[in-house]
């Protein structure tokens, strides 16, 4: 047998390569199955024709209609304007009823309270948490304690206008900066802080609280309240209790005392319809804290 003669065999299933080489070893031309080219092919086709018929190719203000005259947004602003229309009648009598009066089961509650945590989490959830329970500056609104009052109508007027904005009507009061605006010396603050701290039931020195009330007398009195039990009427928290919208200890007072807070809440009438304030007051009024 001659050792340079290739047997029959190994030459039938010799197959052209692409004359790439590495190491010896070299690449077959093998064809691609039909099956799988057709099948590319058709893709290619699809995408040109769907390019075509819809929206899809970027220009310098807008993308291109396509010949069908799709668009995603018109189909979630009919969608909207249907829902709207279904609503209108229910939401007409949310708008007309004294949200204070409305009773257990009528459909308008039912309403006003889905209607409500939906716009809860659209617009609130963000500062107020999505369980309404708050975070360091922003209220807890399932507790007992509300700086402006935690009726129904008393939260309506909070959301409608907000707190310390620019709307006319917004609820507004300012603590000042008693240390950074030069009011009180590190001493007094530290002495007043200790007061809090005594009559809000937590550890303090006796000696420093007996000071401190003298000077909370002087400086905190008229709006906080002689006893410290706060003001609603001027958004003014009650000191005597463990609900503390900054903090209560003595680094988070010294803080509030020294540097002044002021919150700020945005004005949802302008920005909500009438039926979504009117639902969202309604909704956060049920969630346990409203009075």
């Amino acid at each position: 047998m001659n050792d340079n003669h290739t047997p029959k065999d190994q030459k039938d299933h010799e197959v052209e390569t692409t004359g790439h080489s590495w190491d010896g070893i070299e690449e077959y031309n093998n064809p691609l199955p039909r099956w799988w080219l057709w099948t590319f092919y058709i893709t290619i086709i699809w995408g040109i024709g769907y390019s075509i018929a819809y929206p899809a190719w970027p220009g310098i203000k807008n993308a291109t209609s396509g010949l069908l005259g799709y668009s995603t947004r018109a189909e979630v602003a009919d969608d909207i304007a249907r829902f709207a229309d279904a609503n209108a009648t229910i939401e007409a009598q949310l708008v007309a009823a004294d949200l204070s009066a409305i009773a257990p089961g009528d459909p308008v509650q039912d309403y006003a309270k889905n209607a409500g945590a939906a716009v809860f989490r659209t617009h609130c959830s963000q500062c107020h948490g999505s369980g309404a329970a708050g975070a360091a500056g922003y209220p807890n609104l399932l507790d007992d304690e509300w700086l402006w009052g935690g009726g129904i109508e008393d939260i309506d007027h909070s959301i409608r206008h907000g707190i310390r904005n620019e709307s006319a009507e917004a609820r507004y009061s300012e603590m000042p900066g008693f240390g950074t605006m030069g009011m009180l010396p590190t001493e007094d603050i530290g002495q007043v802080v200790q007061y809090v701290l005594q009559i809000s039931g937590q550890d303090h020195d006796a000696g420093a609280a007996r000071a401190g009330g003298r000077v909370f007398q002087d400086n905190c009195a008229a709006c906080h309240g002689a006893d410290g039990s706060g003001d609603r009427t001027q958004g003014a928290p009650s000191l005597t209790d463990a609900i503390w919208l900054y903090g209560g200890d003595a680094a988070a007072i010294t803080a509030s005392v020294t540097n002044g807070r002021f919150g700020v809440m945005p004005a949802w009438g302008p920005r909500l319809r009438e039926a979504e304030v009117r639902a969202v007051a309604f909704y956060v009024h049920q969630l346990g804290g409203g009075e």
